[in-house]
């Protein structure tokens, strides 16, 4: 019954940033491990980052050093900074556990500009 909102992407050229929120309607203290998606054209869903309750993150090699994942539990959100972009970074990026036991939201379109 939790609702995922994403929000923050866009248009970049490579090498830009943009900062990716995903706010829950529920407790994601709660939830626990939360995780950022992608699903970039004629790709599957992919595990991007995730980030546990008390702060731990793991990432998928692609995003490494490039990529951070943080989360505010106070208010439900959880953040994706993302820097150093490169094209092959455009997708929908989508928020949800790390089980992807949450209903997906709508996510949040990052196409990275060549």
């Amino acid at each position: 019954q939790v609702r995922l909102v994403e929000s923050g992407g866009g248009l970049v050229q490579a090498g830009g940033s943009l900062r990716l929120s995903c706010v829950a309607s529920g407790s994601i203290l709660k939830i626990g491990t939360m995780a950022w998606y992608r699903q970039g054209p004629g790709r599957q869903r992919e595990l991007v980052a995730t980030i546990a309750s008390g702060g731990s993150t793991n990432y998928a090699d692609s995003v490494k050093g490039r990529f951070t994942i943080s989360r505010d539990n106070g208010k439900n959100t959880v953040y994706l900074q993302m820097n150093s972009l490169k094209p092959e970074d455009t997708a929908v990026y989508y928020c949800n556990n790390n089980y992807r036991q949450l209903g997906w939201g709508q996510g949040t379109q990052v196409t990275v500009s060549s």
